[in-house]
Order: C-alpha cells, then structure tokens, then sequence
C-alpha cells in the first residue's frame, strides 16, 4: 500500500476552519463506535428508502413527465397499482451492461494506468502523487492524483464521437437512462458488500477498521477507513470522484443532446445547469488534491453510504434538473436567466473563497492576509489518545468570521441556483436544494460535536466569537 507511518504528525487542516497540530483524539473520524437507537433507525430508513427515493424520481419522469403526485394519486385512487408502474419500468438490457462496464473499466483505466500530466503544463494545478491526512492509525497515504486528467480526457472523447466518429449517438445516457440505473445499483452493492467482507477478513490496515456490532450500522458507515486493493487503487478516492462525477457533466450533455433531439434547440435553462453544475465539478477536480483533506476522506469510513451513494444517488439525483428539462423544456426570460446566473456565480465564489482562505490561513500558519488584514484566531488545545497535549487555531477572520460554515453557504446558493434554472412548474427539481440543505445542516451539526468534544471550552470561545452556523444573523 502506499502510505507510510508517521511517528511525528505533520500539521493537517480539518473541514471546519482549523490549522492542527498532530492527530485528533481516538474516535474524533468518522463514524461512532457504539450505536444508538436512533442511529439505527436513521440507517435502516436510508438503508430501505434510498433506493426507492431514487427510482420513485426517475420512474415519475420516465411515465409522469416528472410529477411527483401523480403516481400517488393513481394508486390512491385505483387509475393504476403498483405493479402496472412496475411493468412499464425498462429492465437492465445487454446494452445497458456492455455500456456500463465499459464505462466502469475505462475511469479505472485512467485512474491506474495514466499517471497525471496535467501539472507538468498548468500554472497552479496540483496533481500526481500527494499525500492525505493522518488516519486515525498515524498512516499516511499517498494518491495518484489524476481525475481532471480524467475528466478531459473522457469529455474530449465525447466530443470528438459527437462531431468527428459518430460511434454512438450522444442521446445514449438517456436513451439508456433506467437500465443504466440498474447496473449502477449492481456496482454499488457489489463494492459495498465487498468492502464490509474486506473489512472483516482482509483490511488494509486493521487498525484504521472500526466495528459497533451492529451489522446494519458497519455495512452502511463502513468498516475500513481506507480499504485499497494493491499499492494505488483506493476505493473512497476513485469512488468519490470516478465514475460518478466524470458521468455528471456527461450525463447533463446526453441530456442536452436529447433537448435538441426532441425540440430542434437548446433551451438557455439546459445551457445554464449544464454550465453552473460544470463549473462545480471542473473545481472539484481542480482541487482535488485539497479534496484529500476533506470530510469525506479524513473522517468517513467506505461502506454503503459512499459506495452506493457515489454510485447511484449522485449521479441519478444530482442530474435531476437535465433530466427534468428533457421532459419540459424552459426558456426563461433574460432577467430570470442573468439572476440565476450571477446566483450560481457568487455560490461558487463564496464556496471556492471561503475553503481558499481556510486552506491559506492553514498552510502559512496564520502568516497571511485575508481581506486585506491579518487573519485572527482562537488560540485553543486538545489533548490526543495518546495524553499529549496539542495547539490549534480557529479561523474567525474573512468569511470565517461570518459564519463557522460559510462555505456551506456557497455550496447551497449554487444548489439553490440549479433549481431555480428550472422554473417553478413542479417540484421534482427542487429536490435538490432540499437535499443540500439536509446533509450541509447536519454535517455542521456533525462537525460541531466533533469540535465541542475536542476543544471543550476553547469551542465554546469560539462559537462566542462566530456565533452562526451558516447564515449570519439568522443560523
């Protein structure tokens, strides 16, 4: 495996503002070691509706032209049962299998194979082999960095089918949409059953597994913290970011292409999702060296949760506003359009500043400038597993001083601006925003215990100094 062991701990950033010295306290990551009941019911719930949330969405687009009544409504009142909707579902074909497997073995490929050229040419860009955080075993591990690699690669592969090679149509995510639905869920079962069997028979590092007991809870959160197969091939970073986020883009111009199929045009609605939600996916491979200090790799652990989730609810649900267009075309006024425009601009300058000055006020230790000034902190300490006793900095200056998550605020104004792209005909594309400000809500709260069993009273000077979550003067 490529990490190496870190007897002393270099300094490390978490996604709460904090510049650290040494490794968190045991059982600071991820997930918990003891479940509650309410954890449990949390798990079952997701465990048995998720799958269903996502294909209740995409069947009610597929035969209800994306009513989310009106399935209800026919059952309820006997136009249709369950299994008539049922029946009128597509089911997994050859072609959907070939197509997905190809897919699934051509992002492996440029994940194992290629290694990154990217920042040999491009000013800034940060790729190849990196470092991540400190696992909560002292481990350091190594990544090959290539997913903007990646994603160029694959986009200039689609265009040049779509204009050069004419292999396949560029209508054929759609096309293939709900039996490709199936194969995604076969994958993120597969992966996650695999990585709970790997976890309890042959873990990467045995000392970075966390067990409750509870089968439910260790097949969700995960057992491994960084389960790999052989030197390079980490699940949580290709999953996270390959195939599902590559597919996004794609996924949106597959819906664009059927637009314009249907309709002889592309609606300005179909050009801004395709533009704002590119935007956000291009950062993240940009950043995805800083992505490996991140929530998702420093604290979660690979099971169901990411496995599935990064499989098929992300790229089924997070396209929603594509898929919704295909079916109800919008065109908006120009007002309308210029607003959601600069709305999803100034979302992603909030989100994309607010993580710089963080990772700024990290790197240099506090020596820099944010808005023009020296940077303030809260100067506090924490004692490790280990009884040594360690210094941190909170971050209260810049948009830290605003809100403890001001970064979350961004991410939700560019959600909010996807929806928005759609009009306000049906609900279905709203979905997103509602998500969004699910998960953003209770990672602060996540984040916050984390922090308040860590610092104690040095947290609680803290939160007296930034006393909103995410909305200042309001949460």
């Amino acid at each position: 495996m490529a990490a190496k062991s870190q007897p002393n701990v270099p300094r490390t950033k978490s996604p709460d503002g904090v510049a650290k010295d040494g490794a968190a306290p045991h059982g600071q990551w991820g997930r918990a070691w003891e479940v509650d009941w309410f954890s449990l019911a949390s798990i079952l719930f997701l465990l048995l509706f998720a799958p269903f949330i996502v294909y209740y969405f995409i069947m009610a687009c597929d035969q209800y032209s994306c009513s989310l009544t009106a399935p209800v409504v026919d059952i309820a009142t006997g136009r249709a049962r369950v299994s008539d909707i049922w029946a009128k579902t597509p089911s997994v074909t050859k072609k959907a299998a070939r197509l997905y497997t190809l897919w699934v073995t051509f992002q492996v490929l440029l994940y194992m194979v290629l290694p990154d050229f990217c920042h040999k040419f491009l000013p800034g860009y940060v790729g190849g082999v990196q470092e991540g955080a400190v696992t909560p075993a002292g481990v350091v591990n190594k990544y090959q960095v290539n997913g903007l690699q990646a994603w160029v690669i694959t986009h200039l592969l689609w265009f040049a089918n779509s204009h050069l090679f004419f292999w396949f149509s560029p209508t054929i995510i759609f096309d293939n949409w709900i039996p490709l639905l199936w194969c995604a869920n076969i994958l993120g079962y597969a992966v996650s059953t695999f990585a709970m069997v790997k976890g309890y028979f042959f873990p990467t590092n045995a000392e970075d597994c966390k067990f409750t007991g509870n089968f439910f809870y260790n097949y969700m959160m995960g057992v491994e913290f960084n389960p790999r197969i052989g030197k390079w091939f980490d699940f949580k970073l290709f999953f996270n970011g390959r195939p599902g986020i590559v597919a996004w883009t794609l996924i949106n111009l597959s819906f664009a292409a059927k637009q314009q199929e249907l309709y002889g045009h592309v609606t300005n609605s179909m050009v801004l999702v395709n533009v704002l939600q590119a935007i956000y996916v291009l950062d993240f491979f940009w950043n995805e060296t800083w992505y490996l200090k991140t929530i998702d790799i420093c604290h979660d652990h690979f099971g169901w949760y990411l496995g599935w989730g990064d499989c098929v609810w992300l790229p089924y649900l997070y396209t929603l506003q594509g898929l919704y267009l295909v079916y109800h075309p919008v065109q908006l006024s120009t007002p309308h359009a210029m607003g959601v425009l600069l709305l999803g601009l100034l979302g992603y300058y909030v989100f994309r500043m607010a993580n710089h000055q963080k990772d700024l006020f990290r790197r240099t230790g506090g020596r820099c400038r944010i808005w023009g000034r020296k940077p303030e902190a809260i100067e506090c300490s924490y004692t490790s597993a280990d009884g040594q006793k360690h210094r941190s900095k909170l971050l209260v200056s810049g948009f830290w001083g605003l809100a403890r998550h001001f970064n979350y605020t961004g991410d939700l104004m560019g959600s909010l601006a996807y929806c928005l792209a759609c009009g306000g005909g049906h609900l279905l594309p709203y979905f997103y925003i509602v998500y969004m400000t699910i998960l953003l809500t209770h990672r602060c709260l996540r984040d916050e215990h984390r922090c308040a069993l860590k610092y104690g009273r040095d947290w609680e000077r803290y939160t007296t100094a930034v006393p909103y979550r995410l909305l200042p003067g309001i949460f």
